[in-house]
């Protein structure tokens, strides 16, 4: 009992001890060591052989072998003869106990507990020995082959049950490891999302960051440029004042240059007035031959009113001598005493003319009372020899020329207009600037609105008729941008109204000429003028039968000593340096003038208070009539027939009827076999023309209104 009681103690002991505690190492795996590493040795007791030694312990030696015999009875020998062998050099039974006592403590499934355990105890048995008891232990014999067969079988129950350990371990392991990889490879995913979303984030706020320093970059470009915009804007406005500052006085060194010029004209202009005054001053000094002439009392006054002008301009050049130029005002008193110092010399001239005219007419006197007898009888024979030789042109065939009172008439019209062209030659042929700028624009406004004038509408031609009669009626109208009057000269109304005839003469001339439909707009504006403004008919007709002789109708003769080019002018042709201009041009221009009187005869101004054209339809009839009287002429009597009739044949119709159809059967079988005889085979084509329109007239009887007329509809628009 003693042994058995040290032998518990030891084992008790061995538990407490240091090296009892076997330590389990947790990172056995990643040292890559195998987890039966430690079970590799010499072979041990099973933990549950500490059983068997606990009965034994409780039992008395021989119960205790006999329960080993028992227990073990089935083992061999072999097996019993290695456990003593085993025992035997382990020491002593103890030994053992306490070995297997150590192990059941241990949990069976640590395999690396058992195994540190068995190296403690080899390694210990000298402690052990230390510890028990000085005495030697008594060994412990093993009778019974059962007990070493159990013991046997409790061996290789352990062996299988450390394999199952083993494949189950190695199973966890697997198992381990798949889910270490399992997680590892979820990790990995993750990391790559989580990589991924950094990468994202990163960009995204790259992206950001670039958007900013974009939007600042823009930003600041547009500053820059809206800097860069005011900088120009400021500096056009800048330039703008600096080009208007250079202009302004480029603009007052031109007026200053200007004015110095002006001035330095009109100084000239003065001087020269001064010098005319003076030489016109020396004419009015009493001569042998004015003091025969004029009486004493008469040619006094005359000197002493040109000394006070020659002083009046003397006190204006005095001023100037100074080195200032004369003013307006100043030239305005040098002008008027100029203009009243030629009105003297030519009430001098007159009063001289007279006094001679007044001795001439006496002398004359004296030789008329002796010349006129003779001269009465010698009128009175002529006179009955022109009679009869008219008398016997009458009875021979037509007229060579028109009548005498159409000539009478026709020189009347020539005479009034040389006298209104004589009127106005001081403003026709002006000297100073004023005046001759004055003469354009009265010259303008007369011409331009009758170039404007048109058969657009009738609102326009009533706009152009009214500025012609304001024009005429002396009050001021626009004309390029500045307003003139013919109040502004004394000439200025017989110029204007020359001009204006002249004007629409042109306008047939020219336009009627190329363009037929064009005679009716002009006509009636030129009727309504007429009809308000008697003279400019007159002049009109003046001018007409200037240019165009035979709307009179009349033939002008060939005088003697006339040379052709002049005669040819007087028949209405052209004659410049380059010739006389050819035939065809010729008629075109004689036919735009007949149809332009064609249509004054016909018609009358819609507005006016007259009854019927101021030149009307019996001119049209007389001028028909006439020239069936007079011999025809080649090409231009065909041709001025039918334009005249083309454009007045259907008012004629309307008025005269019957006789005038009279009239249109004596010009196609009396009149037109005359026209026929005179002309030439390559001058045919007005007469047949003429020949159709006789023939379809007659057919007809009717004349078709011409082309062009202005319907009622037309003043409405």
């Amino acid at each position: 009992m003693p042994a058995e009681n040290l032998r518990w103690e030891t084992l008790e002991a061995l538990k407490k001890s240091t090296k009892a505690k076997i330590p389990f190492d947790p990172y056995w795996s990643e040292r890559g060591e195998d987890i039966l590493a430690g079970c590799r040795e010499g072979l041990s007791l099973s933990p549950r052989s500490g059983v068997i030694l606990e009965r034994l312990g409780s039992l008395p030696p021989q119960n205790s072998r006999s329960f080993l015999g028992s227990r073990s009875g089935d083992s061999s020998p072999g097996l019993f003869e290695e456990i003593s062998a085993s025992a035997s050099s382990t020491g002593s039974i103890p030994d053992i106990n306490g070995r297997n006592s150590t192990l059941s403590a241990a949990p069976p499934s640590k395999t690396e507990s058992q195994q540190a355990l068995s190296d403690e105890v080899k390694d210990e048995d000298t402690d052990v020995s230390d510890v028990s008891s000085p005495a030697s232990l008594p060994t412990i014999s093993l009778l019974s082959p059962k007990a070493m067969e159990t013991a046997g079988r409790i061996l290789k129950f352990e062996e299988t049950q450390r394999e199952k350990a083993k494949m189950a371990l190695k199973l966890r392991q697997e198992m381990q490891e798949k889910l270490v990889a399992a997680v590892a490879s979820s990790e990995s995913e993750q990391l790559k999302r989580f990589e991924e979303f950094m990468e994202l984030k990163q960009r995204q706020e790259f992206q950001t960051m670039r958007d900013m320093m974009d939007r600042e970059t823009k930003e600041s470009i547009g500053r820059q440029e809206k800097l860069k915009e005011e900088q120009r804007h400021r500096m056009k406005i800048l330039n703008l004042r600096l080009r208007e500052a250079e202009q302004q006085r480029l603009k007052e060194a031109e007026l200053e240059r200007q004015r110095q010029a002006e001035g330095r004209e009109r100084l000239r202009n003065l001087n020269t007035i001064q010098e005319e005054i003076l030489q016109l001053n020396q004419l009015l000094e009493p001569s042998s031959q004015t003091k025969k002439d004029l009486p004493a009392a008469s040619l006094s006054s005359l000197s002493t009113r040109g000394n006070q002008l020659c002083s009046q301009v003397s006190e204006v050049v005095r001023k100037t001598a100074e080195g200032e130029f004369p003013s307006m005002e100043d030239m305005t008193v040098a002008e008027r005493a100029l203009h009243e110092m030629r009105a003297l010399i030519r009430l001098m001239q007159e009063e001289v003319a007279k006094a001679q005219e007044k001795k001439k007419k006496e002398q004359e006197e004296e030789e008329e009372l002796r010349k006129q007898a003779a001269l009465q009888a010698q009128q009175e024979a002529q006179k009955k020899a022109a009679q009869t030789a008219k008398e016997k042109a009458k009875r021979k065939g037509l007229q060579n020329s028109a009548e005498d009172s159409t000539l009478k008439w026709y020189k009347e019209l020539q005479e009034s207009a040389a006298r209104c062209a004589q009127s106005f030659e001081q403003l026709n042929s002006p000297k100073d600037a004023q005046t001759k700028k004055l003469k354009l624009e009265l010259q303008k406004a007369a011409s331009i609105p009758v170039s404007q004038i048109s058969s657009n509408s009738g609102s326009q031609l009533r706009e152009i008729f009214d500025k012609i009669n304001k024009l005429l009626s002396g009050r001021g109208v626009v004309s390029g941008g500045k307003s003139v009057s013919t109040t502004q000269h004394p000439q200025a109304l017989d110029f204007v109204s020359y001009k204006l005839a002249e004007k629409f003469v042109k306008q047939g001339e020219e336009e009627v000429a190329s363009h037929h439909e064009a005679a009716f707009p002009i006509a009636v504006v030129a009727s309504g003028i007429w009809e308000l403004h008697p003279r400019v008919g007159d002049f009109l007709l003046a001018h007409l039968h200037k240019k165009c002789p035979y709307a009179v109708p009349h033939y002008p003769p060939m005088k003697e000593g006339t040379p052709v080019e002049e005669y040819q002018r007087i028949l209405g042709y052209r004659v410049d340096d380059s010739g006389v201009e050819g035939q065809d041009s010729f008629l075109k221009r004689m036919s735009g003038m007949i149809r332009l009187y064609a249509a004054i005869i016909q018609l009358k101004w819609p507005y006016g208070s007259k009854q019927g054209s101021p030149h009307g339809l019996n001119h049209g009839w007389r001028w028909l009539a006439q020239m069936l009287n007079m011999e025809p002429i080649a090409d231009i009597t065909a041709t001025l027939l039918f334009d005249f009739l083309e454009v007045c044949g259907n008012a004629l119709m309307k008025r005269y009827q019957i006789q005038f159809w009279k009239l249109i059967l004596l010009l196609k079988d009396e009149y037109f076999p005359r026209i026929e005889a005179v002309t030439s085979t390559g001058q045919m084509g007005s007469v047949i023309r003429l020949k159709q329109f006789l023939e379809t007239s007659l057919q007809s009887r009717d004349i078709a209104p011409p082309k062009g007329q202005l319907s009622s509809t037309f003043w409405r628009s």
